[in-house]
């Protein structure tokens, strides 16, 4: 037979245990929530105060569209860089758009002729040449003017002005596709050198106005002659606003110069891509050859010392501000000069 069972007794000290160490475990994890809230309110501050400051840009930053080419891309690298430098949004005129954007997949937006017309604008004019007191221009509504194009503006940000300046895929296509397509003593040339001549106005301006010099033949046969020693099979090709000038005075009898360019000042972008697309540069004066061989790349031999030291010219144009450093100069004859 089964013993009959006593009453069933609870252990009451492990019991008793049981409640003292889960009570002390809760109250420990709540004064633990207490410690660290407060902790997290800093960072909660400081992501509000972060917000509170990175306001987007206020106001509209613009620049005057004069000049043809050349003179407009400066002016949309300059106000690009400007407008960065001291945060506010920038916006060119239709006028430039019509003129660049037809070559380059430019990004900054148009300001049409209504909005514009209805701001009341800050001219500040700029020289061609960066200074210290242009990274501080006062006003939200600023039309910056003048002709710059100085890489002192914009140099800092070159990888984005090449990609400002990549030019549409059938421009280029089309001047490598004629690129592809020459040969030098029937066989592809090894080294492709882009040649602008500037002429057109600057013919009759730069000794009548400037006491200054465009390129004459001679300079023109040592850049190629630069090249010729540094380079196996390179080919010339050559563009101008003044063609016929530079099929008279250029030699093309070694098979290695081809006279390329329309010289087409309307329409310039042929001329310009297929300098772009060179991978090296031979300019002599003016805004279209300089961002010809700033896009290009590669070495670059240009126009020195063309006007009398007391030119009138070097009051605007800084040198040192125009060239790269390590562009490399060949000084031009400034004897027909000293003639009158």
């Amino acid at each position: 037979m089964l013993s009959p069972q006593g009453p069933f007794l609870f252990p009451m000290a492990p019991f008793i245990l049981f409640v003292f160490t889960a009570s002390t475990i809760f109250h420990i994890q709540q004064r633990l929530v207490k410690i660290q809230a407060p902790r997290e309110l800093p960072k909660l501050e400081a992501a509000t105060t972060e917000n509170a400051t990175s306001q987007p840009p206020r106001g509209m930053w613009t620049i005057n569209a004069i000049g043809r080419l050349g003179n407009q891309m400066g002016e949309y690298a300059t106000l690009y860089a400007l407008a960065k430098m001291n945060r506010r949004p920038a916006f060119i005129p239709a006028e430039m758009h019509n003129t660049l954007a037809p070559i380059f997949r430019i990004t900054l937006p148009v300001l049409h002729g209504a909005t514009a017309s209805s701001i009341r604008w800050r001219n500040y004019h700029l020289n061609d040449w960066m200074e210290e007191q242009y990274r501080h221009i006062p006003g939200e509504y600023v039309r910056l003017t003048g002709y710059p194009c100085s890489w002192t503006f914009y140099h800092h940000l070159r990888d984005e002005i090449l990609q400002e300046f990549t030019l549409h895929s059938h421009v280029r296509e089309e001047a490598q596709n004629f690129l592809r397509g020459l040969q030098l003593n029937g066989s592809r040339p090894g080294t492709f050198v882009g040649v602008h001549v500037r002429r057109g106005d600057y013919v009759y301006v730069m000794p009548n106005v400037w006491k200054g010099v465009v390129a004459d033949r001679r300079y023109l046969e040592q850049a190629l002659d630069w090249f010729r020693a540094r380079y196996s099979s390179p080919i010339f090709v050559v563009t101008s606003n003044g063609m016929a000038w530079c099929r008279q005075n250029i030699d093309a009898s070694r098979g290695d110069v081809v006279f390329a360019g329309n010289g087409i000042e309307g329409s310039p972008a042929k001329d310009f891509a297929l300098l772009t697309q060179c991978n090296h540069t031979v300019m002599t004066i003016g805004t279209f050859g300089i961002w010809a061989a700033y896009l290009a790349g590669g070495e670059t031999i240009y126009l020195a010392n063309y006007t009398l030291p007391d030119s009138p010219f070097l009051k605007i144009f800084k040198p040192e501000a125009a060239f790269l450093p390590e562009w490399i100069g060949i000084a031009a004859d400034l004897s027909p000069l000293l003639k009158h």
